[in-house]
This record gives C-alpha cells, sequence and structure tokens, in this order.
C-alpha cells in the first residue's frame, strides 16, 4: 500500500549564550515534548524547504528573516513512520541569533536551554537517539540520514557526512564537480 509523503522543516534557533530554543508541544506529534520548532512545507503553491523555514520563523516566533537566514544542515528521510506516513525533513539553523524569548503560541510555549540539559527533558525517543547527536555533529556542516522503521526497531543509515569542518581541514571537503 502506498503511503503519502509529508515533507518538513525543524528549525533550530539559538539566543546569544548558545541556549537552544525549543517548543513544548500542545498538540501531537509529540504532545508535552520539547522539540524544535518548524512545520509542513506548503507543497500545493511549491514552497521551498528555506521559504517554509522562513515562513514558520514568521508564524511561530514573529521575526521575518528571509529563506538566506538559514544553514540547511541535514535532511532526514522516514520510511513508514509509524506505518502511515513516510516524511523527509530539512533541519536549518536559524542564523540571526535571538535576543528575546518568544511568546506562547497555540501550538506551545517556548523556552532557552543549554545543550547539557536536553539530556533532562522530556524530548521525543527519537530525537534524543538519533536526530540532536546528528545535529550537534553536524552543525555548521551537512549530512543525509535514512531511517527505516522494522517491526524489531528503526534502522539508521548516514547517508552524507559533512561535519563542521575547522579552517585547517576545510580542503578535505570534496571539490564541487
Amino acid at each position: 500500500m502506498a503511503l503519502p509523503y509529508c515533507i518538513a522543516t525543524l528549525i533550530y534557533a539559538f539566543n546569544d549564550r548558545d541556549d537552544v530554543l525549543l517548543i513544548q508541544r500542545q498538540n501531537q506529534p509529540n504532545q508535552g515534548l520539547w522539540s524544535p520548532f518548524g512545520g509542513k512545507l506548503d507543497t500545493q503553491s511549491g514552497e521551498s524547504p528555506h521559504a517554509c523555514a522562513a515562513r514558520e520563523t514568521r508564524e511561530e516566533l514573529g521575526i521575518a528573516v528571509g529563506s538566506g537566514a538559514f544553514h540547511l544542515t541535514g535532511m532526514i528521510s522516514e520510511e513508514a513512520n509509524q506505518g502511515t506516513t513516510h516524511w523527509l525533513m530539512f533541519l536549518f539553523e536559524l542564523q540571526p541569533r535571538l535576543k528575546t524569548l518568544p511568546p506562547a503560541i497555540d501550538e506551545g510555549r517556548f523556552q532557552f536551554f543549554a545543550r547539557e540539559q536536553l539530556l533532562d527533558l522530556p524530548i521525543p525517543q527519537t530525537d534524543r537517539e538519533q536526530i540532536w547527536p546528528l545535529f550537534w555533529t553536524h552543525r555548521g556542516g551537512f549530512f543525509v540520514a535514512h531511517c527505516q522503521g522494522a517491526r524489531e526497531g528503526d534502522r539508521w543509515t548516514l547517508e552524507e557526512s559533512y561535519p563542521k569542518l575547522t579552517p585547517a581541514h576545510s580542503s578535505e571537503r570534496p571539490e564541487a564537480p
């Protein structure tokens, strides 16, 4: 049976102390859990992932930024998530630092957290075990990962990986064709 494909963005935003902004979701999916904000692409209009990230930032944080304000850190494809939907997620880091905590919205409330605080937060299990480690390793770089669901557990494959390189190692990244 063919499953629908959902395309979404996750946006990682930070303040000047490098604390990450998370939303405690009031609705499903992940109700009551903390996660980056974001949302689904408007596929009917042909919205790009970068334009979706800019729109979601405006709608959820009340901040108007252009699509160039984001670094695409990674892409994750999930095959048959919960047996109902395939997902394609674009993980962006908002480049401008946030100066204030955004107000609560219908979808939940926001809070900044230091990286080490994430260990004690209620966050989705897949985020804790797979997505956050990939984000931290590749912050400033890029990755592509695929999750294939299975009855005995999900199988994750890292399909492309360019961790952030220091200037001394920048020559290690392959040349563009």
